[in-house]
């Protein structure tokens, strides 16, 4: 009998993806929440999500074997509860917490491993004078205490930068920190970490290093493992994302460091039963590591890679841990020895989407280039401030996928699909801003 997986807000592409797992045949999947509620929502209220989650599940004739998701906020912090009322083991909302509330996971790396956590400091936006609050020299990062994909976040090189993105900080930080607070009310947590809510944000040193990293791991029956090393190279601007690399062409005796902090570090976190994701900063000139932040998740964005170079997307981990199995995941059965996922941004200014390419576009590219898969992620007529979760710097408006024999021919591959791929934006008119 196949086993029912809920996956929160399942959509098309990664649906897909659930069909290059070895043990696909056994598994029947439902969408728990449409999309639409989830990725890039206008806003989450937390009660009415779980509340629509477990009547779904409710409702549900047949056994509810498992609930798991690869999107980050909300989901993460939803399935400890959802499972709970679903009568299914999960980890606590408390270890999750600690890998996702800022500061706190902050507190608990540097338990851990001082020397790679930077500084940070924790201050009210809504405060009158929150500059005051900040005990770090410019230049630094602020970004809220929750929230994902550097929404939010802004490199502050002097007071007028920071007296700049307070205001948007303010009107923008409550889509987040109101459903964060929900459940983060609600947890144990320690007394200097329970004054920090979601409205808090975090101003943390600026990590210097070149060489940026993501490890994809799982924590099985309280021992954390780790199965995947992924490279992140970012724009000239050092703060967008350009694409990923898999696998890193870090030396093997810095991964080997890496994974080693990582299991002290997820050890202490508490998180149980689920997978993981972990960045890393490496500085090539001194050797110096620098942790980054945790993800208690698989990243949905490294998915295509691993199924192009191991031969199976990464969710098997993610499934096989939800329904207490051990993970036993594929090494090299891919087409490919690497892979990349490249980020197609706009950096012009906002703008309405007038084109994106069609189907039959899409088919005759991947025919003419193997090993290719794409995702556009918005349709004609959007606004894309108004619909991508996106950076303060760029919109991220496709993602393509790409194997190849070398970096060489995956960055020839990557030229020839945005040749091949239309899309054409309007930029907004001053009446319009």
């Amino acid at each position: 009998m196949k086993k029912n997986i809920f996956v929160l807000a399942l959509d098309d592409f990664t649906n897909a993806l659930f069909g290059t797992i070895r043990q696909a045949d056994s598994y029947r999947y439902h969408s728990l929440l449409p999309p639409r509620k989830i990725i890039a929502a206008a806003n989450y209220s937390m009660p009415e999500l779980l509340a629509t989650a477990s009547r779904q599940l409710e409702r549900f004739e047949g056994r509810v074997d498992a609930i798991v998701s690869y999107w980050d906020f909300p989901t993460t912090l939803m399935l400890p509860t959802l499972r709970r009322a679903a009568g299914l083991p999960t980890t606590s909302l408390e270890s999750i917490l600690r890998c996702e509330h800022k500061l706190w996971s902050r507190a608990i790396q540097r338990e851990v491993v001082p020397e790679m956590i930077p500084r940070v400091s924790a201050f009210d936006p809504f405060a009158a004078d929150p500059l005051s609050r900040i005990d770090l020299d410019f230049p630094f990062w602020i970004k809220p205490v929750k929230a994902h994909s550097s929404i939010l976040g802004f490199r502050i090189e002097c007071p007028a930068d920071f007296h700049a993105a307070t205001p948007l900080i303010r009107q923008r930080i409550g889509r987040f920190s109101d459903p964060f607070n929900y459940l983060f009310q609600r947890a144990e947590v320690p007394g200097e970490i329970a004054a920090v809510d979601g409205n808090h944000c975090l101003a943390e040193e600026i990590i210097t290093a070149q060489h940026q990293c993501t490890l994809e791991g799982y924590v099985f029956h309280g021992e954390p493992r780790v199965f995947g090393v992924i490279d992140s190279l970012r724009e000239t601007n050092r703060s967008s994302f350009s694409r990923y690399h898999y696998p890193s062409r870090l030396p093997q005796e810095v991964q080997q460091r890496m994974i080693e902090v990582t299991l002290q570090v997820m050890r202490r976190t508490g998180l149980n039963n689920e997978p993981f994701n972990i960045e890393f900063f490496h500085d090539p000139q001194t050797g110096r590591i620098s942790l980054l932040e945790i993800n208690p998740r698989i990243s949905k964005s490294h998915c295509p890679l691993f199924h192009l170079v191991e031969g199976a997307s990464q969710q098997e981990v993610m499934l096989e841990v939800a329904l207490g199995i051990q993970p036993n995941y594929p090494r090299g059965a891919g087409a490919y020895p690497m892979a990349t996922k490249f980020m197609v941004r706009r950096y012009a200014g906002d703008a309405w989407v007038r084109r994106v390419p069609r189907a039959v576009e899409i088919a005759a590219m991947q025919q003419e280039i193997d090993g290719v898969l794409v995702m556009v992620w918005v349709k004609e007529g959007d606004r894309l401030s108004e619909f991508t979760d996106s950076d303060s710097y760029s919109f991220e408006y496709a993602n393509i996928f790409i194997g190849g024999k070398s970096e060489e021919e995956l960055l020839s591959k990557q030229q020839r699909c945005l040749e091949m791929l239309p899309f054409e934006f309007e930029p907004l008119t001053a009446q319009a801003i």
